[in-house]
């Protein structure tokens, strides 16, 4: 299953030119509410260095592609509607969206970083809305409605535990189906110092403050500062990463990123996703306006913050807010390939801590059956089932049959 990313935000603060940016899409963009009425998903990519220049050899990439050395890995990316005030009671399209993002294993929280909305999502003179509060409002409309799944089956969680249910199990049970599991919960508990406390004993506060630890530590989420290109925009993105100083905070010009994308699409330049620099290699083809948007690119934006932003709020997701790891499994341990002799064909991403089983079962459970061990084909060692992958692992499983 690929990763999903869901983006999430108020109306208006570029969330769809972020998707089409990064997928290559071309969705209505347009300053009404409500825009996306319901969710699109599209693929962008994870990008990553590719192994084979290590091993000097040529690859033939199979479920992602490598261009110039880097691995571009497909991952789901969902543009969700934007967000309204109560929607966590299901007001405008809060049950939909909620329900979407729940699905995402992370989130990026866009926010207009030039503070060119209001407080409802409007369009209104860049300065006068507060980035901050944006931020704030959505926060609550999510933790809301883990607070409402809990205060709503209270009497459920009670009667489990009391009757020997351990209240890991029971509460787990309850978000389940938006991909919360023991562990997130079990901390949760943790950092909120209530995993001593009886449930029956849990107050409003108590299930407000676990519930908002919960929603943080099951759906990572980083926020991206987008429209940076926008004069007084850095002076917001300094107040978010001041307040917001146990989050990621990443600055974006979606409209930058989608402009790069479409020119190097056309071939008027040379350009990579989240590379620091564009060649023009057709310059005669572009008008003056052309010209002179992306001159400013040049300077205002990869002269000032280095990138877009894009690609970077999606590497960033992926390999530090879930700690993904790139691991290469290969059959033909001598030429590196797959049994059709397809060499390094395969990335497959596992968070941090996965072993060889783990592994085995991402690729097909029957490879579990007769595991004995792996091949580290870097160093050639033997590697125990249990022994925890790290990144940029190249391994060959060796099973009783291929023993």
């Amino acid at each position: 299953m690929p990763i999903k990313l869901g983006l999430i935000g108020k109306t208006n603060t570029g969330k769809t030119t972020f998707f089409n940016a990064a997928t290559l899409s071309s969705e209505e963009i347009s300053s009404y509410p409500f825009t996306t009425k319901k969710p699109v998903s599209g693929t962008a990519h994870a990008i990553t260095l590719c192994v084979h220049p290590e091993f000097k050899i040529d690859d033939n990439p199979n479920n992602s592609k490598c261009v110039d050395g880097w691995r571009y890995i497909p991952i789901e990316l969902i543009d969700l509607p934007g967000l309204i005030k109560d929607a966590w009671k299901g007001k405008g399209l809060g049950n939909q969206f909620l329900s979407i993002a729940a699905q995402s294993d992370a989130l990026l929280h866009v926010v207009d970083a030039s503070g060119g909305i209001d407080s409802t999502g409007k369009i209104t003179e860049s300065g006068t809305g507060d980035p901050i509060s944006d931020f704030a409002d959505i926060e609550e409309e999510l933790i809301m409605w883990y607070l409402k799944i809990l205060e709503g089956n209270r009497d459920k969680v009670a009667k489990l535990t009391r009757t020997g249910t351990d209240l890991i199990d029971a509460i787990t049970d309850l978000y389940r189906g938006i991909g919360v599991n023991k562990t997130h919960v079990r901390n949760a508990l943790t950092v909120t110092n209530l995993e001593e406390k009886e449930f029956d004993d849990f107050d409003m506060h108590d299930t407000k403050k676990f519930t908002a630890s919960l929603r943080k530590i099951s759906k990572p989420t980083l926020i991206v500062a987008n429209k940076i290109d926008v004069d007084g925009a850095d002076k917001n993105f300094a107040r978010l990463r001041e307040k917001y100083n146990d989050s990621i905070v990443i600055p974006v010009s979606g409209d930058s990123e989608f402009s790069l994308r479409r020119a190097e699409q056309k071939g008027l330049i040379k350009y990579s996703p989240g590379s620091e620099q564009f060649e023009i290699i057709k310059s005669d083809e572009l008008n003056a306006k052309q010209i002179h948007a992306l001159d400013f690119i040049k300077k205002g934006i990869m002269g000032e913050y280095m990138r877009t932003g894009v690609q970077f709020a999606i590497n960033i997701a992926v390999f530090k807010l879930l700690k993904m790891n790139s691991i290469y499994p290969v059959a033909d341990e001598k030429n590196m390939a797959d049994k059709k002799g397809r060499v390094l064909p395969d990335l497959i991403l596992l968070k941090d801590g996965a072993t060889i089983n783990d592994l085995a079962k991402e690729i097909h459970t029957d490879l579990l059956k007769g595991l004995l061990y792996a091949k580290d084909l870097r160093y050639n060692l033997r590697l125990p089932v249990d022994y925890q992958l790290r990144d940029r692992d190249v391994v060959s499983l060796i099973n009783a049959s291929k023993k």
